[in-house]
């Protein structure tokens, strides 16, 4: 992969690559090495890499992958130290632009409640209800991305629907 190629993919995909970063990790120091390891392990590749189909799902993937491979050595160590070692605790509140008014506010407010209630779903609902709906990747897209079958996306994007009606219905 040529500098210019990989310049390209982060003007392109570069915004929604670190919106998802963001939602997936739940810090933003967390999000910010993420998405500079993607970027970075996208470059190493350099000539083995072929992205002919979606150049941007092929980047989530990139990005899932590192983020399984960071969430896996924390379990790892956690078991043999048995110090937990934070992953979602520490998460910082991503600031929304505009102005401050009474509708905004409120706004402002719903899309804090609704952000909670993702962040604190399981991963196995968290990931496929934000790459399908904040991503908006299909559902065979999503199936590739977390090799689950499109069944399964399915179920999973249902069930969380379900739990965040649930959890969100006396709220909002």
């Amino acid at each position: 992969m040529k500098q210019e190629e990989l310049e390209l993919y982060m003007d392109t995909y570069g915004k929604d690559l670190y919106s998802f970063c963001c939602c997936v990790t739940r810090n933003r120091q967390e999000a910010d090495d993420l998405y500079q390891d993607t970027f970075l392990k996208v470059y190493e590749m350099g000539e083995k890499l072929e992205i002919t189909t979606n150049p941007k799902s092929y980047l989530m993937g990139v990005t899932y992958n590192l983020y399984r491979n960071v969430k896996r050595k924390r379990s790892v160590r956690k078991r043999i130290v048995g110090v937990c070692v934070p992953l979602d605790e520490t998460a910082e509140q991503i600031p929304m632009e505009g102005q401050l008014t009474e509708d905004l506010m409120i706004s402002r407010e719903e899309c804090r409640i609704v952000r909670e209630a993702v962040r604190k779903l399981p991963d196995k609902y968290r990931l496929p209800i934000l790459l399908f709906y904040m991503e908006e990747l299909s559902q065979a897209e999503i199936a590739a991305l977390l090799n689950i079958s499109e069944s399964a996306v399915k179920t999973r994007v249902y069930r969380a629907k379900n739990i965040l009606r649930e959890k969100l219905e006396g709220l909002l």
